[in-house]
Parts: structure tokens; C-alpha cells; sequence
């Protein structure tokens, strides 16, 4: 009998806010702080910053920033190849220290708690020149009891940091970048993640609550009652602020926990359409004295992982459309913003997905607030090395052994209450997926993750499918997830018990936003003397596809749950194909947007596949050969429509019709077993499946003018049509904001896309001039950046060449209300002006 695992959960962690009445303070500590570059030893100046902070985001750019050195075996030979811009160019290795001071306003039955949002890395804090707690893992959330180290009035918060070389995979960032909090409580409180709500049964018509709860402080005796008596009262309230429910409990303190159990009738479920969320309000009263109040937010949601038969959220058959990211911001670096997050997200739904991986690193808690909020589903995930063989000489897996039991716990008590939060990951391509001591590791976290939410499942993200798929390691998964097999995966659901599959990481194609190469056709590891590749998403790194590959699987599968791109955003470090002393290259070419955060082609591409609910109709290349006049310059239409008719200067080019005929078993016709899937093979199976997802014409001949595409329903008729025309002179600058009206908190921000017209106002895909920025107002310029992962400028100054003729100005609002007015200039072109509002 085949096992058959549903998992069901609700839930989310608190955005917790704190009346004063009610005896509890939480303050995000922003500013007041000073940094000093290389630690308090040095002979630097202490200097004035705002939390968050990323202290090596500034740069410069250089070669020799953190130059690697990667012995690669291949046919029984090892070979050292240096990886310039492995970690970004960008200098974030050393030390740096941060001090402020910290007001204590009275001891006496008061408690206090300095929280970490995340500090990279090594955190050593101190308390009035008094050691307070160690932390060596940038990327987790950490807190520590300063009761015994302050004294009433002012005292020292110290945090010293240190990154090391050969510590980071890709650009780590440095410093305190993300926030830290000072929560005041009464003596009798709920700890810090101190409430886990879980939902055992959901019904249309009602859902129990189970809400476990922490208490600390209570005290205890040995004659009865044996402890302190504390009341604790809960109240639910509805995503429109209604009581829905509510309990009221005595509680007598031996040390124990509290659960307390609610019916909410009619729940209005969390889902990525709609994502409600209902509030849990709980308050400690000692003598009928409200000591302590706590705010849980939730979600009510079922998750069914079901063998065979694949994902179901609320019951709902749901493809993971998703994508991997990591932590940095592009040009804002590490810090953390949470507009710029927003930002982020948003993008993401538009294009359809509806996930993200946090790889490979704990999220800041922000970006799971915004996805709970949002509608975006995650999958969690720690780190991407194991104690045995780890793959940095100073990486996670130098302190695993001592370290992977805390930080997991800390991950998973900070986020299981989140309802966006649908599966925990617990590695990626770690070593350790060889051998009995990976085994040991991979039981160790399972089962870890399992005792403190047994409501989702856990995966790991997997490479060396043929130890994994015989040795056990894969098996002993909830979901078994693999990185980059789409050829292996029909092998895989007929070899493994678990009767689904994942991929963690898919396609890998590399791009460079407006930049095409030409021949068209699919290729590996492709290298060009710009240290480009090229925008018709038909290149990738020797392990991986492009995007094709996977919409078959998943299209064709049912057992097939899904898919996380790598990746959603370019992101500072390993910009393969590129790495291998290949400077100047500093970022990846991986991201469906670019690092200046705008699409590139194979946006649409997605977009065409994932929103079904809104029609796509893109075509590419730009139209500006100069010099290719009379030359083959393949087109293609990335369309949600399955067929369209392609016009040069009006003459028809011929209509074009998906075929969906190729089918996804196709992609590893003949294998049965695991074998060597060579680079030869994925261009067949990619020229197989591009006419599938993709109008193409292959013979188009280059004239200046007019390139227009008009598109077919599927009987046939016309329904839609875009055009791209030829650019002229350049003549003006076009500012295209993302928002025109802000938040006056000193940290909202407008994301500005700069771009050049001619006269006519078509849109010149080729100009790379300097842009001059300017900042007036109620605001400031905060970054740019151009996408160009071979660019040298520094994000901070305000000016940016344009790359593909465009690049992104970011502006912040201050903490007044007002206009913010933008203005760009540069040489030869009418500058442009526009107004934002900070309200």
C-alpha cells in the first residue's frame, strides 16, 4: 500500500506592535548609531549611519575583493581555476564595529530583550564593556536578555562583526543590515516567538484555533498552588477587525506552556488571490492587572502534498510558479528596505509567480510579513552547507556541527506561524548528499524541523541524483527536490517513494537585458568578448536548460509540483558564465529582472505561461541594427495566445502556431536509467521544445522600420497586436516611476526607470549615455544602477550610464511631508523632470 502524507496547517508570526498600556515596548532601534570601519581597534573615525546598514555596498569594484581559488575534478584530474566577482568585486571582508547607546528607564520588575534581525556576521555584543551573546551566522534572527548587563538611565550597546574570505558563495553584504529592537516587558511575558497557532481542521463552515503559548517570568513554589496565577485572554479578530472568537484561561506557572483552542465559523481562508489574515490579541493579567499583551498574526489555510495526484492549497490543485532569490537588493545592497521588498514582490505577481525559496539563507522578517500580506508563498530555507565536506574554507560549514541546531530552531519558531510559509527547505546541494555522515545530517535537521512544526513538509534541494536516488538521502524527504533535472524527473517519480517531485532550482538561463547574439540557437557556457549573453533566453551554464524544459514538466505531470527559477532577480556575485577570470563581471546573468530590477525578455516568456488571467504579447529583438541591414535576424513572440502573424515594414513574415505536440517525456526519450545528460542533449531537447512555449521566425532579414506581431485566438482570430519601430536620433529623456506617492517615513521608496526617445517618442534601445540625477524636496537620491552585470559604477553616486538604453534611480522620501522633485540630465538630449509625493 503506498503511503499517502496530507499535510494541513495554518498560521503566521506576529508584525507585533505594543500600547503602552499594556506594559509592553518594542522599539526598532534606526538611529543614534555610530560605525567604525575595520573594529573598534582601528584607526578609523567613528561615523554617523542609520540601521540598517551595508557597509561594503559603497565599494569600490575590484578583481581582487575576496579572489577565490576552485580545484575542479573532472576524469580523475584536478584543476585550479580562480573565480573573479565570486562574491561581487565588492569589499566586504573585515571588521566593523557599531555602538549607541540604549535608555533604560527603570529596572524593578521590568524585563528587557535585544533583538537581531540579522547581523553579518560573527556578532560579538557587549553591554557596558559586559560580553551579552555570540552569534556567528549572519543570516539568523537572534535575541539575548540584557537584565543583568544594564542599570537605569543610559548604557553602551556594543556590536562587533567580521567577515572573512572564502566565508560566502555570492555577495554576503556586512554590517548591521538588518534591524535590531529593544522589546521592554513586564517580569510575567510572553518570550519572543512565544505563540505557535496551528489550524487541525478547516471546514467551509467553521476551523479550530490551537494556539499554543509561552509564558516566562511567572514564578514558581513548592506549596501549592505551586506557582504564580496568571489569567490569559485571547481574542481573534477577523481580517476586517471583527471578534470572531475568544478565551479566557487560568493559568498556574510550573514551567509549562498554555494551549488554548478556538472555533472561528465561516474562516475566510489565506490563499495567493486573497490573502486573508486574522489577528490573535493576548493579554497576561497578574491581580487582575494587565501586565503583558501580545499580537499574533495568522492565516487559515490547508496544504495537501498529495502522492501522485501533486500540490493543493484549500483543496485547489496549485503548480509551484516560483523563484529562487537571494537576500541582497541590488544597488541598496544587504540592507534591508521594505519598499524596495514590496517592490520585489510585486513584480513577481505580475508576472504570475506565486512562490519564492529564500536561498540559501534565513529571510529578514519583512519580506515573510510582505509575502503573508501579498499572497506569496515560501519556501524557507537555512543554508547551503552541511559539517561534512563543506564547501567553503569558511563557510556555514565550518560552525554546523555547533551552530545548525540553534539557528534552525530560531528559524523555524520565528516563521511557523506564517501562512505563506508552505515548506521548509533544510539545504542545498550540500557534499553531505554523499556517504553515511550526510545521512546523519539530513535525519538530524528532518527530524528537528519535524519536532517544532510537524504541519510542513521538508525538502533539500538536490544535485548528485545518483547517490541520492540509491542511497537513501532523497527517500527520507517529504518532498524530494532537485536542482536542474528535468531530463531525470520521470526516472525520478518511478524510482522514489515519495510518488512527487520538485524542482528546487530550474533553467538557470543566462541574459543580459537588450543585448542579442547571434547565431539564435541553444547553447552552453556561451562566451562573448563583452562578457554578455544573450537576451533570447537561449543560453545557460553547462548544468542547466532553459525555461522550456520545465513548463513541459510541469504542464505534463501531475506529479510534478512545481518549479523555483533561478532566479527571480540578478543578485551581486557569481556571474557565471563569467567567473572564471573573466573580470569585469559582478553580478549574475541568472535573474528574470536585471540588478537595476527591470525585465528582461524572459519576463515575458514566464508571464506568458503564468498569467493565465491576463493575455501576454512581447516580441524580440529591439530594431536597431545599424550595420545589419540585409542579415538574418531571427524574431520571436512571447504570447499567451497560441498563434500570431509576423509584419516587417508590413509585408507578412508568416503566421506561426505553438506546437503542443512535443510532450515532456520527450526531453529523455530512451533513458530509463541514470546517465551523463550532456550539453548536446539539452540544445536537441530545448530546439525540440521551443516551438512549444515559443512563435518563432527564424529567417527574418533585417531592414529598418517597423516590426509588428498580431496575434490569434484559437479560432483563429485576430485578437491582439504589438509593434517595435526603429529609433531615431536620441532627443529626450523618459522618467517612468513605479509609484508617484509616498510614505513620509524616511525609508519609502520610487523606483524610476530612465530611458531615452527620439523625437517621436520611440524608445532607444541602444544609447548608453551618462545620466546626471538630482533630488529636490521632501526626499533624496538613494541609488542607481543599470543592470549591466560588467559595470564598475558605484550604485551610490547620482549618475549612471544607461545600459541597453536604460537604467533605474532610486529615490527615499525623508520624514517630512512634501513634493520630491527628480530631475536627470545628459549630453545631447532635453532633460526630464518629474514630482513624487510624500505623504
Amino acid at each position: 500500500m503506498k503511503k499517502y502524507f496530507i499535510f494541513m496547517v495554518m498560521a503566521l508570526s506576529g508584525a507585533i506592535t505594543f500600547p503602552l498600556n499594556a506594559q509592553r515596548i518594542s522599539s526598532r532601534l534606526t538611529d543614534g548609531w555610530e560605525f567604525k570601519q575595520g573594529g573598534v581597534e582601528s584607526q578609523a573615525a567613528w561615523q554617523n549611519v542609520k540601521i540598517p546598514h551595508d557597509w561594503a555596498i559603497t565599494g569600490p569594484f575590484d578583481r581582487d575583493n575576496d579572489l577565490q581559488c576552485v580545484i575542479i575534478e573532472q576524469n580523475n584530474e584536478k584543476e585550479a581555476t580562480w573565480k573573479t566577482g565570486r562574491t561581487g568585486g565588492l569589499p566586504f571582508i573585515g571588521k566593523g564595529a557599531y555602538k549607541r547607546k540604549i535608555y533604560i528607564p527603570e529596572q524593578e520588575g521590568r524585563h528587557y530583550t535585544i533583538v537581531f534581525d540579522g547581523a553579518m556576521s560573527n556578532a560579538q555584543v557587549s553591554i557596558n564593556g559586559h560580553h551579552a551573546i555570540t552569534w556567528p551566522y549572519g543570516y539568523n534572527s537572534f535575541y539575548v536578555n540584557i537584565d543583568s548587563l544594564v542599570h537605569q538611565g543610559e548604557n553602551e550597546l556594543l556590536v562587533q562583526l567580521e567577515n572573512f574570505d572564502k566565508q560566502s558563495r555570492w555577495y554576503p553584504g556586512a554590517g548591521l543590515y538588518r534591524n535590531v529592537h529593544l522589546v521592554e516587558t513586564d517580569r510575567v511575558h510572553v518570550p519572543v516567538w512565544g505563540t505557535y497557532i496551528t489550524t487541525p481542521i478547516v471546514k467551509d463552515d467553521y476551523a479550530v484555533v490551537n494556539m499554543c503559548i509561552e509564558i516566562e517570568g511567572a514564578k514558581q513554589s513548592d506549596e501549592w498552588p505551586y506557582g504564580e496565577t496568571i489569567n490569559i485572554m485571547t481574542a481573534i479578530y477577523s481580517p476586517d477587525g471583527k471578534e470572531v472568537s475568544k478565551d479566557s484561561t487560568k493559568y498556574i506557572a510550573r514551567g509549562q506552556g498554555l494551549t488554548q483552542k478556538f472555533i472561528i465559523n465561516n474562516p475566510e481562508l489565506w490563499s495567493t488571490d486573497s490573502p486573508n489574515l486574522y489577528t490573535a490579541k493576548t493579554l497576561l493579567l497578574r491581580n487582575d492587572k494587565v501586565v503583558d499583551t501580545y499580537e499574533t498574526k495568522f492565516g487559515i489555510r490547508t496544504l495537501e502534498y498529495i502522492p501522485e495526484k501533486g500540490f493543493f492549497l484549500n483543496g485547489i490543485p496549485t503548480k509551484f510558479r516560483g523563484v529562487c532569490n537571494h537576500h541582497d537588493l541590488g544597488p541598496l545592497g544587504a540592507a534591508i528596505n521594505e519598499a524596495a521588498l514590496r517592490h520585489q514582490v510585486a513584480l513577481l505577481k505580475e508576472m504570475g509567480a506565486n512562490a519564492i525559496r529564500t536561498s540559501h539563507n534565513m529571510p529578514a522578517p519583512e519580506l515573510v510579513r510582505i509575502c503573508d500580506e501579498m499572497g506569496m508563498m515560501l519556501m524557507i530555507e537555512p543554508f547551503d552547507d552541511w559539517g561534512f565536506r563543506p564547501k567553503s574554507e569558511n563557510g556555514y560549514g565550518k560552525v554546523f556541527n555547533e551552530w545548525a541546531q540553534r539557528d534552525v530552531t530560531n528559524m523555524v519558531r520565528q516563521f511557523r506561524n506564517s501562512p505563506s510559509v508552505v515548506m521548509w527547505s533544510i539545504g542545498n546541494e550540500v557534499p553531505s548528499q554523499w556517504g553515511q555522515p550526510g545521512m546523519d545530517e539530513l535525519l538530524m535537521l528532518r527530524n528537528l524541523v519535524n519536532s517544532l512544526d510537524p504541519t510542513r513538509p521538508v525538502t533539500c534541494g538536490m544535485d548528485q541524483i545518483g547517490s541520492v536516488i540509491s542511497n537513501g538521502f532523497a527517500a527520507a524527504l517529504d518532498i524530494p527536490a532537485f536542482n536542474y533535472k528535468p531530463q531525470y524527473y520521470e526516472m525520478i517519480y518511478n524510482r522514489l517513494p515519495n510518488r512527487l517531485v520538485l524542482g528546487s532550482e530550474t533553467a538557470s538561463t543566462v541574459s543580459s537585458r537588450g543585448k542579442y547574439m547571434f547565431p539564435v540557437k541553444p547553447k552552453s557556457d556561451a562566451l562573448y568578448d563583452n562578457h554578455q549573453s544573450s537576451g533570447y533566453g537561449t543560453e545557460y551554464c553547462s548544468w542547466s536548460n532553459i525555461p522550456d524544459l520545465d513548463f513541459a514538466a510541469d504542464d505534463d505531470y501531475p506529479w510534478m509540483i512545481g518549479q523555483f527559477v533561478w532566479t527571480g532577480f540578478d543578485y551581486l556575485g557569481e556571474p557565471s558564465p563569467y567567473d572564471t577570470d573573466a573580470w569585469p563581471n559582478h553580478s549574475s546573468m541568472f535573474g528574470i529582472f536585471d540588478l537595476a530590477s527591470l525585465p528582461k525578455d524572459t519576463y515575458y516568456l514566464y508571464r506568458s505561461q503564468w498569467r493565465k488571467d491576463s493575455p501576454t504579447l512581447h516580441i524580440l529583438p529591439h530594431w536597431n541594427w545599424e550595420g545589419r541591414e540585409g542579415e538574418v535576424t531571427p524574431v520571436m513572440a512571447f504570447t499567451s495566445y497560441p498563434e500570431a502573424e509576423l509584419f516587417v515594414n508590413g509585408v507578412s513574415q508568416g503566421r506561426r502556431k505553438k506546437d503542443t505536440s512535443v510532450a515532456a517525456s520527450k526531453i529523455r526519450d530512451g533513458w530509463k536509467e541514470y546517465k551523463d545528460y550532456t550539453p548536446e542533449h539539452r540544445a536537441e531537447d530545448a530546439t525540440n521544445l521551443m516551438n512549444r512555449y515559443r512563435l518563432i521566425w527564424d529567417n527574418v532579414v533585417y531592414q529598418p522600420g517597423e516590426l509588428k506581431v498580431v496575434a490569434y485566438d484559437a479560432d483563429g482570430k485576430p485578437v491582439d497586436e504589438t509593434s517595435v519601430k526603429t529609433a531615431g536620433k536620441p532627443h529626450h529623456i523618459v522618467l517612468t516611476p513605479n509609484r508617484t506617492s509616498l510614505t513620509a517615513d524616511g525609508e519609502d521608496l520610487a523606483y524610476i526607470t530612465v530611458q531615452i526617445a527620439d523625437k517621436d517618442g520611440n524608445i532607444v534601445p541602444t544609447d548608453s549615455r551618462k545620466v546626471e540625477f538630482s533630488v529636490k524636496g521632501a526626499g533624496s537620491f538613494r541609488a542607481a544602477a543599470n543592470g549591466d552585470p560588467t559595470s564598475l559604477e558605484p550604485f551610490h553616486k547620482p549618475q549612471m550610464s544607461l545600459f541597453s538604453g536604460a537604467a533605474t534611480a532610486i529615490v527615499q522620501t525623508s520624514d517630512n511631508a512634501g513634493d520630491i522633485v527628480f530631475e536627470a540630465k545628459a549630453k545631447g538630449v532635453k532633460p526630464a523632470k518629474l514630482t513624487i509625493t510624500a505623504l
